[in-house]
């Protein structure tokens, strides 16, 4: 299986693509000559792992017939000072709304996803460290 993504160059440091039949574009920021009429790179490894474990974990909860009302994930990406800047460290908050949410089904799904099923974090634990903590906000 292989994926392919082609990003053209549109002038200064912005970057366009199609993907998954979705426009994207990315950019730098102005002090450094973009013109802010996208994210930037690194965040966007950042979204990939949210969306890529929020996903797992919703599907494994309902697999499991746990109902929340909300929920989210909170990523803190800690880079390097020297260049090439890089993620040494990403710190997970998954945080979870409801009534009497089960703590060890909870924690069974985000274990399951990063052990088994997510892609992104399976790549970027060979390459920085992962930590996760999970919060239940009750209503």
């Amino acid at each position: 299986m292989k994926d392919e993504i082609n990003v053209v160059w549109t002038g200064d440091m912005t970057f366009e693509t199609e993907l998954n039949g979705h426009k994207l574009i990315i950019d730098a920021d102005k002090k450094v000559g973009g013109k802010d009429k996208g994210p930037r790179p690194k965040p966007l490894m950042m979204l990939s792992l949210a969306g890529c474990t929020g996903m797992d974990v919703i599907s494994i909860l309902k697999k499991m017939r746990v109902e929340v009302d909300n929920f989210n994930v909170k990523i803190e990406g800690e880079l390097t000072e020297e260049h090439p800047k890089h993620y040494y460290k990403m710190h997970l908050i998954y945080e979870f709304t409801g009534k009497k949410l089960p703590y060890d089904k909870l924690k069974k799904a985000v274990d399951i996803s990063h052990d088994r099923y997510c892609g992104v974090s399976a790549t970027y634990n060979k390459a920085m460290e992962l930590t996760s903590e999970i919060k239940i906000i009750n209503k």
